[in-house]
């Protein structure tokens, strides 16, 4: 008795054309993966830098995909051959020196970082400026996403009229110029 070697495809994804995909750290990748809601199967892309790449092409192949939404980074491992992934984009290539790109996690954390120390300042100014001395009403709390853009968005508008404020300042300061000018002439001229 002979068996017979059979060539059948035991996985719903063409493993060949995955295999093909030629993206490495770096590059920036939409992978559209599939996502069942009240028995229909919809699209969502996923859109991102790729940090890193493992396991080669062997079936357990996986990829790390990074993106920041609204100021918050999102990273998600995705593997290579899943059946829940419809198709892999590779929008943009790019040069990189290194396999895994980790160290960008804590650089934009850095940056955010920066940011909130100089919104924390801020904050404690308008709690100054309110009137709030109580040392159990300023302690130190976890600033959330929301008070963050509401602190920029009160900066902002604060740095705005500080900005147009000077602005006019010296447009008034002109004016009152212009008539001690004039003033001076009509006494020069009734003279």
């Amino acid at each position: 008795m002979e068996k017979e070697i059979t060539t059948e495809q035991f996985s719903p994804v063409n493993i060949e054309e995955r295999r093909k995909l030629d993206f490495k750290a770096g590059d920036t990748v939409r992978v559209w993966s599939k996502i069942l809601e009240k028995g229909k199967i919809r699209l969502q892309a996923f859109e991102g830098l790729v940090l890193s790449r493992k396991h080669g092409l062997e079936p357990g192949a996986t990829f790390t995909v990074r993106r920041v939404a609204s100021g918050v980074g999102v990273e998600r491992i995705f593997p290579l051959y899943s059946p829940n992934i419809e198709k892999i984009e590779i929008l943009k290539k790019s040069k990189t020196r290194r396999n895994k790109l980790y160290f960008i996690r804590e650089k934009a954390v850095k940056e955010v970082r920066k940011m909130l120390k100089s919104i924390t300042l801020t904050k404690e100014e308008q709690e100054e400026a309110m009137g709030v001395t109580d040392e159990e009403e300023v302690k130190e709390e976890k600033i959330e996403t929301t008070e963050v853009v509401e602190i920029t968005e009160t900066v902002k508008t604060e740095n705005l009229k500080e900005e147009t404020e000077k602005q006019e300042a010296p447009e008034e300061e002109n004016k009152e110029k212009v008539k001690n000018e004039e003033t001076e002439e009509t006494e020069d001229k009734k003279e």
